[in-house]
């Protein structure tokens, strides 16, 4: 059995790009996606700013080459798309050449298309025309529809753990290629925004009605996004003569049981994840070169992380920011999309800058990134992606050698 797991292909799409080119250039040019909100109708709508991507169900459709009055939710679209970008990057043409698996995150599912019908279903008089809907309500709907686009058929699975889903798709896809279950693996996750996402985070007063500010002492709050994020994951034998964009070298899981949404206060469960994610290859804390952190502006979040990351580090916190202020915190895509970040900061030499940070916590010792940082060698990133619950995740994505 293999030891190691390559990511040989990326594939992105959120509010600040259709695609990983697209991304690359917002981010090289620190331009958010962060805005009102235009693809369905809510009475929050000028109380909160998200990061939407501007495109219709049928422009994604139409994006994603499929039969136009299909009916796949928002979400399995973004996935669609995601997800093929994903394999073109990795240069699969015969998606059987060897055994390939989906392992795909979501947490809102299909509700971003049931819920407009919620009022239809209870009406006995109404003809339930679009009763099919509910299907999509299954998380593991999305993959399904993902897979046979893709026609992957060997393994499916779907990981649902709130805002931690895609790192632990990427966990768990990794496992699988070491226990030789599967030579490849598509890992990552997608979500779009709802009005039941939208508000539950608003019933839970941690939405910021402006940008977020990640880790500034004035942060008043998240920025809910939506979109997807998928990486090709290969086994040593699968990759051979293969373009290798970054190794996989460490990840880790913990739940630390605090709390239905909150994080631990003291970052328990956050430490553990780090550490057990620097344990799979005996990495050194001391070799990260930069931390795309979970940081989504909340004042419990940024604080609980932060402190796992001084406990961790000490006086030598590597580079550190916070993407969210970008795409807004994409839920169960986070940790896709972050991944495919992390992948890109080592294949461009570069580091995010914490877009609208201003004021440091005075609890903390840390100052993330403030502008965009060029030229820097990157061998190993550290990501991480905290979910409700206490379910905890962290990923090292590192260069190949």
């Amino acid at each position: 059995m293999g030891s190691r797991v390559f990511i040989t292909g990326i594939g992105i799409i959120s509010s600040i790009g259709n695609n990983v080119d697209e991304t690359f250039n917002s981010l090289k040019s620190s331009n958010p996606g962060i805005g009102k909100l235009d693809n369905f109708s809510t009475r929050h709508r000028d109380h909160c700013v998200v990061g939407e991507v501007k495109e219709t169900n049928e422009q994604l459709i139409q994006r994603a080459g499929i039969t136009p009055g299909a009916r796949h939710s928002r979400t399995t679209l973004l996935g669609m798309i995601a997800a093929r970008e994903a394999l073109r990057c990795a240069a699969i043409e015969n998606i059987r050449s060897h055994r390939t698996g989906l392992v795909s995150a979501t947490s809102v599912g299909g509700m971003g298309k049931a819920e407009n019908h919620f009022m239809e279903y209870l009406d006995p008089n109404d003809s339930n025309a679009n009763l099919d809907y509910i299907n999509t309500l299954d998380c593991g709907d999305s993959t399904e529809h993902i897979a046979n686009y893709l026609g992957i058929f060997e393994f499916l699975s779907t990981i649902s753990t709130a805002c931690s889903s895609s790192a632990n798709s990427i966990m768990y896809g990794a496992r699988l290629i070491k226990q030789g279950i599967v030579d490849r693996v598509i890992a990552g996750g997608t979500d779009s925004l709802t009005r039941f996402s939208l508000n539950g985070f608003m019933s839970l007063k941690i939405l910021d009605s402006g940008p977020c500010k990640p880790f500034d002492a004035n942060r008043n709050g998240l920025n809910l996004g939506e979109g997807a994020g998928y990486v090709v994951l290969e086994s040593e034998r699968a990759a051979v003569g293969k373009k290798i964009l970054a190794e996989l070298t460490g990840y880790g899981n913990s739940n630390d049981a605090y709390h239905q949404t909150a994080s631990s206060p003291e970052g328990k469960g956050a430490l553990a994840a780090m550490q057990k994610a620097f344990a799979v290859n005996n990495i050194a804390p001391s070799s990260i070169d930069y931390i795309n952190a979970h940081g989504t502006g909340t004042e419990l979040n940024d604080l609980s992380e932060g402190l796992a990351i001084q406990q961790l580090f000490g006086e030598n916190i590597p580079l550190l920011s916070s993407t969210k202020a970008f795409t807004g915190h994409t839920l169960a895509a986070a940790g896709g999309i972050e991944a495919v970040l992390a992948v890109l900061a080592i294949q461009h030499n570069l580091v995010y800058p914490n877009l609208n940070f201003q004021v440091p916590m005075p609890e903390l010792n840390i100052t993330p990134v403030q502008k965009l940082i060029t030229g820097k060698v990157l061998n190993h990133v550290l990501s991480n992606s905290f979910g409700f619950g206490g379910n905890t995740s962290s990923l090292i994505f590192s260069r190949a050698s």
